[in-house]
């Protein structure tokens, strides 16, 4: 196991997507399929069906009416989003048995939401399109470190330990002790599920977006929202400490200096939204 791809061999079978999420995936590129057909293939699974009204009616979209069907979500959200909004509330249950003294799964997926929630309202500050699509990039982020905790447990407890001992920053002390890092290990694994080189992209660079080729301003912008969620402590992946913001990254994304209030002001009631409906938790 000398690369990232290395540790992901012989396993893809068991870090694939949910068939629920092919079948839509498909369904959204093929022209013959209607909009009845697609919200009919979602109602087949009743628990992305409950996930996803959830979601759209709470205040993470805040629409002024009650959306009561599939039908009507799909044709408010639009495809393409329905398509990552389906994604990012499947994923969460796919990692079981993770080592508890290396990861808290709960406070990994709240790390990964709140960073999409956040990086969601920055796209949207931009006027970006179609922006669930960062959502699901500032969840999926950090998700090589879950392969990394699975397939590497001693070398993983190690390194945390050290990074403790010596108030090092987790994810400079990976490369040092696995010869690569999360990110790295992600990009592989979002490569194999043939999610959207975008994603994969921000996965890969977002500690160092100025050296994404194709979509720095994806890579850019996760980056940010992942400072604001350490700074705010929502979660963790396993970094005790808060990154430092690239300058790079905020050249990029081209934002005035007061965003970052913006943001915060807006983030509260969306990532405890986010948290009830993917996480299943019976909040407020």
């Amino acid at each position: 196991m000398n690369t990232a791809q290395d540790l992901l061999r012989g396993y893809v079978e068991i870090y694939s997507l949910p068939t629920t999420f092919y079948r839509i995936n498909q369904a959204i590129g093929d022209p013959k399929i209607s909009m009845n057909d697609l919200s009919r293939m979602i109602s087949e699974d009743v628990g992305v069906t409950v996930r996803l009204l959830k979601l759209v009616n709470s205040a993470f979209y805040n629409f002024p009416s009650r959306i009561e069907t599939v039908s009507r979500a799909v044709s408010i959200v639009g495809t393409q989003q329905l398509h990552d909004l389906v994604l990012s509330t499947s994923v969460v249950s796919m990692f079981k048995g993770m080592p508890p003294d290396l990861v808290n799964m709960d406070s990994f997926w709240r790390h990964g939401i709140a960073c999409g929630v956040a990086a969601r309202i920055l796209a949207k500050m931009r006027h970006e399109v179609n922006i669930e699509r960062y959502f699901i990039g500032g969840m999926l982020h950090d998700i090589g470190r879950l392969i990394m905790y699975m397939k590497r447990v001693d070398l993983s407890r190690s390194l945390l330990q050290r990074c403790q001992a010596n108030n090092e920053l987790l994810f400079k002390a990976e490369r040092s002790v696995f010869g690569y890092d999360h990110t790295e290990v992600g990009f592989q694994l979002v490569k194999n599920w043939n999610l959207p080189r975008s994603l994969q992209e921000l996965v890969l660079f977002h500690h160092s977006p100025g050296a994404a080729k194709e979509y720095p301003v994806e890579a850019s912008v996760v980056h940010i929202a992942d400072m604001i969620v350490h700074a705010m402590r929502y979660g963790s992946s396993g970094e005790r400490f808060v990154p430092p913001l690239n300058d790079v990254a905020w050249e990029i994304v081209g934002l005035p200096e007061n965003s970052l209030k913006i943001i915060i002001d807006q983030m509260e009631d969306q990532v405890q939204a986010a948290f009830q409906t993917i996480l299943g938790e019976n909040q407020g």
